[in-house]
C-alpha cells in the first residue's frame, strides 16, 4: 500500500481530520486480536519507569493511559499499585483493556476528548499521539495539560520522522522531529523535562522512537 505523505505545513482540515480518525480506527478495530498478539509482550518498562519517576510527591498516582490499546499498560500500572484509568478510542480495544486489567477505561475519539479537569497526576501516551493530525495537535494536547494537576507530567513516545504526516497501511500518522515536537508541546503549556530515543542500547539510526516528559507548571 503507497503512503500518502505530506509535510505538516500541509495539514489537513476539520472533516479531512476527522475521515482520518475514523479511517484508522476501523484500521485497528478490523482485527484486535492480531494486533493484541503482536504487542503484548513488548517492553516498554524504560517508558513506564520514566513516567513514575518524573511525577512529585508520593505515590500511588492517578494515571491517564491514552491509548490504552488492549490494556497491557494499563495492567501494569495497576500492579504496580497506582490507580490508571484507560482511554482508547477503538470500542473493540476499550472492551479487551477492561477485561484484562480490571481497570476504569473510556472509550473518545482522540480528536473529540472529553477529560475531568485536574484529575491525574500522570499521562502515558505511549505510541498513541501520533495519530493525531498535526492541525488538531495543539488543542489534544491543550486538554491533555488541563486533565491533569498543577505538577503533573505527560509522557509521549512517538516514531520520529522529518515533520510528514498522512495515511500509511491505514492509519493516520505524524512523524516528528524532536525540535518540531518540542515547540508543539511547550506552546500547549508545558515545561520540559527529558527526553530519550528507543530501543535503548541501539544505535541512533535504528532509535525509531521519540520518547519525552513535559510537566505542567
Amino acid at each position: 500500500m503507497t503512503n500518502d505523505f505530506k509535510n505538516n505545513g500541509s495539514a489537513p482540515g476539520a472533516e479531512t481530520q476527522s475521515r482520518a480518525m475514523e479511517e484508522t480506527l476501523a484500521d485497528y478495530s478490523s482485527a484486535p486480536n492480531s494486533f493484541w498478539q503482536g504487542t503484548r509482550d513488548h517492553d516498554v518498562s524504560q517508558n513506564v519507569a520514566a513516567l513514575l519517576g518524573a511525577i512529585e510527591g508520593a505515590a500511588p498516582f492517578a494515571i491517564l493511559d491514552f491509548g490504552c490499546g488492549p490494556g497491557r499498560d494499563l495492567k501494569r500500572f495497576s500492579e504496580l499499585g497506582h490507580a490508571p484509568v484507560g482511554l482508547d478510542g477503538t470500542e473493540e480495544f476499550a472492551a479487551m483493556a477492561r477485561a484484562h486489567s480490571g481497570c476504569e477505561v473510556w472509550q473518545q475519539n482522540f480528536i473529540a476528548l472529553d477529560l475531568p479537569p485536574g484529575r491525574f497526576d500522570g499521562v502515558f501516551a505511549n505510541a498513541s499521539l501520533f495519530h493525531v493530525p498535526s492541525a488538531a495537535l495543539p488543542r489534544v494536547l491543550g486538554e491533555l495539560r488541563e486533565t491533569l494537576k498543577p505538577g503533573g507530567v505527560l509522557f509521549a513516545s512517538n516514531p520520529r520522522g522529518d515533520n510528514q504526516e498522512g495515511m500509511s497501511r491505514g492509519r493516520y500518522g505524524c512523524f516528528h522531529d524532536f525540535e518540531a515536537w518540542r515547540d508543539y508541546v511547550l506552546a500547549a503549556g508545558f515545561d520540559e523535562i527529558s527526553h530519550y530515543y528507543r530501543p535503548e542500547g541501539e544505535p541512533r539510526q535504528r532509535q525509531n522512537w521519540l520518547a519525552t516528559l513535559w510537566r505542567k507548571p
